[in-house]
């Protein structure tokens, strides 16, 4: 689910609001679909939308089903790809079939479901909203569906009717070191769908004249890690060259869930890291989930493109999670 759009808190506050809101979300993808399963799109009865299903592709349809939804209060399946005679109509023509489930919320998901996924969006706890597209009973887990919220997979259950949208918590990025390659590193993530937190003690290097509103964390990094909390969803990405302020850094990392860390450092840097964190108790195994030197091997050279490394280092890891 692409979480950093806040489609389920777009869709209640429109639905309090009385403008209506029907939530569309991709349910099977075949061939070159632009969009993955569970990304959604909510459109109001205005004809106002936010996400998107199919990366501009068959939204115009959409957005009129959407709004014929909200009129006569049912949910629909819909069904745009290449064989069918519409599929050019509406700009599917990529070879890719897409298939999206429509729910007016109140008419077929009620309100009060719709507020209990938000507020656990809000608590960063993993849910899953499960619906039977054949009786349109709906519900929503926290517990259960343990491969689905580590691969983040949304898809049908067995009997082919049982739907489940996984909603993980948003993903976050905590930057230790506010140097020049996290200045660029901030927004590109961002743009990716993080939430980046940038972490230093050194206040000349976070001012907010290099960071402009960005979130900046004027605290060593052992304590501002603790405070932050890393897990699952978070990524850690160390780029001081200092040992002072990236190896506590290290200690907490390595004791969490952190789907990725990565050290800022030439092989020797990196190699010297490792013998001080195996002298101070840590396994081999353990050591191995440190990516250093940080980054893809792209050849990169600038602050930008060092950048670019990382933040493909960290989609690479969460999108091959075994």
């Amino acid at each position: 689910m692409d979480l950093f759009e806040n489609i389920p808190e777009q869709a209640l506050d429109w639905h309090r609001a009385g403008k209506g809101a029907a939530l569309a979300t991709v349910i099977q993808t075949w061939g070159s679909a632009p969009r993955r399963v569970g990304a959604q799109l909510v459109v109001n009865a205005e004809g106002q939308m936010q996400g998107s299903v199919s990366g501009g592709c068959v939204e115009g349809a959409v957005v009129v089903e959407a709004i014929e939804a909200l009129q006569d209060s049912k949910p629909r399946v819909l069904e745009y790809g290449i064989s069918d005679g519409d599929a050019f109509a509406v700009g599917l023509a990529c070879g890719g079939t897409i298939k999206i489930y429509v729910e007016p919320v109140g008419a077929a998901m009620p309100e009060q479901m719709l507020a209990d996924l938000v507020a656990t969006r809000a608590t960063r706890t993993p849910s899953a909203y499960e619906v039977n597209i054949a009786t349109g009973a709906r519900r929503l887990v926290e517990n259960g569906y343990t491969e689905r919220f580590a691969k983040d997979r949304s898809g049908f259950e067995e009997d082919g009717q049982t739907f489940v949208a996984i909603h993980n918590p948003p993903l976050r990025l905590a930057i230790v070191g506010a140097v020049h390659i996290a200045q660029a590193l901030m927004p590109m993530a961002r743009i990716a769908g993080f939430d980046p937190v940038v972490i230093d003690p050194r206040g000349a290097f976070g001012a907010q004249a290099r960071f402009p509103g960005e979130t900046v964390i004027e605290d060593w990094p052992d304590d501002a890690l603790a405070t932050f909390g890393l897990d699952a969803r978070t990524a850690l990405v160390l780029l001081t060259h200092d040992p002072k302020l990236d190896d506590p850094a290290l200690h907490v990392g390595l004791r969490s869930g952190a789907f990725y860390i990565g050290a800022l450092g030439s092989k020797r840097t990196h190699a010297k890291r490792l013998e001080r964190l195996a002298a101070d108790g840590f396994e081999a195994d353990t050591l191995a989930r440190i990516n250093g030197p940080v980054g893809l091997d792209i050849g990169a050279s600038s602050p930008q493109e060092i950048a670019v490394s990382i933040l493909g280092a960290m989609i690479q890891t969460l999108r091959q999670m075994p």
